[in-house]
């Protein structure tokens, strides 16, 4: 099907066919959700050059995937992929994706942008005084973060969790039970949600006078080996933590895992609170003994971003420029008293 059938379709003529398709604001939101629909059911498909030419956008968001030797594959950033994809569908956009170095980022992202291929750039994986974030602020291509540095003033686009209040509720709740004895299960040291979530624990245990001993954390790519490795020596430790915080659900799955290898009941004889990232594979209500956590979905995340992105290219509503969402703490049956000192 070409344009002018698909004008023909709907009733409409091909210049307000096309400009529904390139986004101009002067197209209702009636009549494009029209023709955004029989664009689905038709398979209709515009001319990619012909759209560059006409709107001077390339209809694609940028993203930097970190790779190299030792760095592993992550559910958690598939999740938040498919939260993207869900809005950019809605309004054809395209993915350029673009791996890198770690170490080579800032230069991936510059000239990501200076190939003209993306109206827009996503920024994740947050570290301290991130370099990137100044680099970005530099030129005059739209950019959202899904995080926020530590060290830098937040005078940039972001949508983020409050990691440190989450954790800080999670331990709090933890203290409430009598808990004396913590241990944290968290993510890379280097990155900023690790840090925040850290200090999180740290400042509900402070205000009990309580430490969070350097024995009893680990930082660690997100996978269930990890968790397991991390639970293990913990519980070898003369005295063993009684209450257990893990970054993800992942983690959890393998710290789960040591607990019930060392024949301790988990809610009973250790406590262990989790961080939900709404993961489809892995719900915390379906443990053999549901998990109490922090939960807040990556997919709508996602989705958010690729909303504030795509709204920011087309012009098509105004959205909050920085965002920090608050996650909600679920208790279920891991997580009870404190077990009485031996």
């Amino acid at each position: 099907m070409n344009l002018k059938q698909l004008s023909q379709l709907l009733g409409l003529s091909q210049t307000t066919v096309s400009r529904a398709l390139n986004g101009y604001p002067e197209v209702n939101a009636e009549t494009r959700q029209r023709v955004l629909d029989a664009v689905r059911e038709t398979g209709y498909r515009p001319n990619r050059a012909a759209q560059r030419l006409a709107t001077g956008r390339a209809g694609s968001i940028g993203l930097v995937m970190p790779t190299a030797d030792g760095i592993e594959s992550d559910v958690h950033f598939g999740e938040f992929l498919a939260g993207l994809g869900d809005e950019a569908v809605r309004h054809d956009f395209h993915f350029v994706i673009n791996p890198s170095h770690p170490e080579d980022e800032v230069a991936t992202c510059r000239r990501l942008v200076a190939s003209g291929n993306v109206d827009a750039l996503f920024l994740a994986y947050m570290r301290e005084k991130d370099p990137r974030i100044a680099m970005m602020k530099s030129l005059k291509t739209p950019f959202i973060v899904h995080g926020r540095s530590i060290g830098i003033p937040d005078d940039y686009p972001y949508l983020d969790i409050d990691n440190t209040g989450a954790f800080y509720d999670a331990a709090r709740l933890l203290t409430q039970l009598g808990h004396r004895r913590f241990a944290l299960i968290n993510g890379p040291d280097y990155l900023a949600f690790s840090v925040r979530r850290r200090k999180g624990v740290t400042r509900a245990l402070a205000e009990l006078g309580l430490t969070l001993r350097e024995e009893c954390v680990t930082h660690a790519q997100m996978t269930d080996e990890h968790g397991f490795r991390a639970m293990q020596a913990f519980l070898r430790l003369e005295a063993p933590p009684t209450a257990v915080l893990c970054s993800s659900t992942v983690l959890a799955l393998g710290a789960v895992r040591a607990i019930n290898q060392a024949g301790l009941k988990i809610g009973a004889d250790i406590s262990l609170i989790a961080h939900d990232d709404v993961l489809p594979m892995l719900k915390p209500e379906n443990f053999m003994v549901p998990l109490t956590t922090t939960r807040s979905s990556l997919r709508a995340a996602g989705q958010r971003i690729a909303r504030r992105l795509i709204a920011q290219i087309l012009q098509l509503e105004t959205l909050p420029q920085q965002e920090l969402w608050k996650a909600d703490l679920i208790v279920r049956a891991s997580t009870g008293p404190a077990p009485p000192e031996k």
